[in-house]
C-alpha cells in the first residue's frame, strides 16, 4: 500500500488456519519459502532481492515452545539472526537494517517500573535468552562492521501484540477466540501476570518509521522499546474481561492453574526514548485493539472479506494516527 517492492522469506504456514493465506498476503509480493538457518538458501534469496531495507521479524517465539524445543529455539534466533546479519555485511544495497526482538530480552526484576533500553539483558527462558542472545549479536555486528554508518542498524523492543489472524498455541487472545468459537469457557493460566499489550499494527508502523527514518539518517540507528502508554499495562484477566465485553453471547472465563513451567509474573517498558527521538504517541488504547481483534475475529468466523476488514483498520488507524 505504501509502494514498496517486498521480498518475503519464511517459513511456510505455522498454523491452520493462518493469516498468511487468509489475507492472500502473497498479492503484489515476492514470497520466498526457507528456513533463515539455511545460510545459502536465505543468501540465493537476499541477493536476488537486493534489498535497501531488511526488517527481520524471523522467530520461534513461544515461550512455552521453547520449553519442549530449546535447541530450536536458539538455532532459529540466534543463529538465524547471525545468517541475516552476515547477509546484510556482505551486501552492497542495505542501508536500513532493523532487528525486532521483544520486551523480554530485560533481566526481569519483577519490579513495577518500565524497562529502559539501558537496562542488563537476561532472559529467563529459553526463548527470551534467546532473543537476548539475538540482541547482543546485533550490537556486535553493528560496532564491528557498520560503525561507519554505511548500514543504519537498530533493534526494537517490542511489548506482547494483539490483533485479528493470531492462530498460535499458547497466546492468550488466540486462546480466546478458540473457546468463543466452541462456546466454552476461556481458561485463563495466569490471570494476575501484567503485561504491555498492543495492537499488532501499532508497533509494525514503529517498525517501519524506525526503518525509513535511519534510512534518511543515521543518527536516529538505536535500540527502542516499543510499547503501549502506562496506562495500557494491564492484567491478563483485565485483557480476557474486555475480550468478553465485546465478543458478547454470555462468554465467561475461568481461572485455572495449568502448572508447569516459569513464566515472568510482571513486565513493562519505559517507552520515553521512542517518543522523544520520534515525537511517537500509541494510537489505540488496549479497549479499542480488543475490539478491533474481536471484529476481525467475527468477520473471518461469519466467513466474511478478511482482508477488506484488515485495509478498513489500517486506514482506521492511519487516519487515527493523522
Amino acid at each position: 500500500m505504501a509502494g514498496a517492492e517486498v521480498t518475503g522469506y519464511s517459513l511456510g504456514m505455522p498454523t491452520e488456519p493462518s493469516l498468511f493465506q487468509i489475507s492472500s498476503a502473497t498479492d503484489g509480493i515476492n514470497s520466498v519459502i526457507g528456513d533463515i538457518r539455511d545460510m545459502n538458501s536465505l543468501k540465493t534469496a537476499f541477493d536476488a532481492a537486493r534489498p535497501e531495507i531488511v526488517l527481520h521479524l524471523a522467530a520461534q517465539p513461544i515461550v512455552r515452545e521453547s520449553y519442549k524445543n530449546p535447541r530450536y529455539t536458539y538455532e532459529t534466533n540466534v543463529m538465524g539472526t547471525v545468517n541475516i546479519l552476515e547477509c546484510v555485511r556482505q551486501s552492497d544495497s542495505v542501508k536500513s537494517f532493523l532487528n525486532v526482538t521483544t520486551d523480554k530480552v530485560y533481566k526481569n526484576n519483577e519490579w513495577e517500573w518500565g524497562y529502559r533500553e539501558n537496562e542488563p539483558l537476561d532472559g529467563f527462558d529459553p526463548y527470551s535468552n534467546s532473543k537476548s542472545c539475538a540482541e547482543l549479536v546485533t550490537h556486535s555486528y553493528k560496532n564491528s562492521f557498520f560503525l561507519d554508518g554505511s548500514v543504519a542498524v537498530s533493534t526494537a523492543r517490542a511489548g506482547n501484540v494483539i490483533g485479528g489472524g493470531d492462530f498460535a498455541k499458547d497466546r492468550i487472545i488466540p486462546d480466546c477466540v478458540r473457546a468463543a468459537i466452541q462456546k466454552q469457557d476461556i481458561v485463563v493460566r495466569n490471570p494476575n501476570s501484567t503485561r504491555p499489550y498492543q495492537h499488532v499494527i501499532e508497533p509494525l508502523s514503529v517498525y517501519l518509521m524506525i526503518a525509513a527514518k535511519q534510512y534518511e539518517d543515521c543518527k536516529f540507528a538505536d535500540y527502542y522499546n516499543v510499547g503501549p502508554d502506562d496506562s495500557d499495562c494491564f492484567k491478563t484477566v483485565e485483557l480476557v474481561s474486555l475480550f468478553c465485553k465485546y465478543w458478547g453471547n454470555g462468554i465467561k472465563w475461568i481461572d485455572q492453574d495449568v502448572g508447569g513451567i516459569h513464566e515472568a509474573n510482571f513486565l513493562k517498558l519505559d517507552c520515553s526514548k521512542i517518543k522523544s527521538v520520534f515525537n511517537w504517541r500509541p494510537c489505540w488504547n488496549l479497549e479499542t485493539a480488543v475490539e478491533k481483534t474481536v471484529e476481525w475475529s467475527k468477520c473471518w468466523m461469519n466467513g466474511g472479506d478478511v482482508k477488506a476488514c484488515m485495509d478498513r483498520q489500517l486506514e482506521e488507524f492511519l487516519h487515527t494516527k493523522s
